[in-house]
C-alpha cells in the first residue's frame, strides 16, 4: 500500500456525503476495534472511477468492531441503535456487527462452521473479495487509518479478486453479481 494509494482513497472518501460525515464523527462511535468495511468503500471508489454520484448503489454502511467480553445479541443491537440514531437522516442503513461474536450465526447463514476470530483484522482478511477486505477509521489527525491485509491496488483498480481463504465459489459469484 503506497502513500500515494492512501492519498487518492483518502480524498474520494473524505469527499462521499456517506463515508465523509461518518468517518468525520468516528470518535464518537467509539466501539474497540472498529472499522468503516467493505462494500460501501469499493462502491464509493468505483463510483468514482466511473464518473457516478459517490453514493450510487449504496444500500448500507457496514461497520464492524471486535468486543470478546460480550458475544451477546442483545449489546450489538445496542450499539446498532446507537450508531444509527447518531444519523438519523442517512439515506442507508447502517449496520454494525460485533466480529467477535460472528462464529455464533456462521454456520446457519452459510452452511458451515468457522473458528472465532481473534481481532477484527482477522477477520477483515476472510472477507469475500480483496477489494471489498478493506477496512478505515479516522484518526486522531484527521487522517485514515487502513486495515488492508491485501493492499489497495484491487480496489483502486476494479479488480474483483476472489480471497480464498474461507469463503466458497457460490458466496464469491453472489458478492460479484451484486
Amino acid at each position: 500500500m503506497t502513500t500515494s494509494e492512501q492519498a487518492e482513497l483518502e480524498d474520494i472518501v473524505f469527499g462521499s456525503p456517506l463515508l465523509g460525515p461518518l468517518l468525520r464523527r468516528w470518535d464518537e462511535i467509539a466501539l474497540p476495534d472498529c472499522w468503516l468495511v467493505a462494500g460501501a468503500i469499493a462502491q464509493t471508489v468505483w463510483n468514482y472511477a466511473f464518473g457516478l454520484p459517490l453514493s450510487h448503489g449504496i444500500n448500507d454502511l457496514d461497520i464492524v468492531y471486535f468486543d470478546a467480553d460480550d458475544l451477546s445479541e442483545q449489546a450489538e443491537a445496542d450499539h446498532a441503535a446507537r450508531v444509527r440514531g447518531m444519523f438519523p437522516d442517512f439515506p442507508v442503513w447502517i449496520d454494525v456487527k460485533n466480529e467477535a461474536r460472528v462464529h455464533c450465526w456462521y454456520e446457519a447463514k452459510f452452511g458451515y462452521p468457522i473458528p472465532p476470530y481473534k481481532s477484527t483484522l482477522d477477520a477483515i482478511t476472510t472477507f469475500p473479495t480483496t477489494a471489498t477486505a478493506v477496512g478505515l477509521r479516522s484518526n486522531s489527525h484527521g487522517r485514515l487509518d487502513y486495515c488492508a491485509p491485501f493492499g489497495l491496488s484491487d480496489l483502486l483498480n476494479g479488480v474483483v479478486r476472489p480471497n480464498k481463504k474461507q469463503i466458497t465459489q457460490a458466496i464469491y459469484e453472489q458478492k460479484v453479481n451484486r
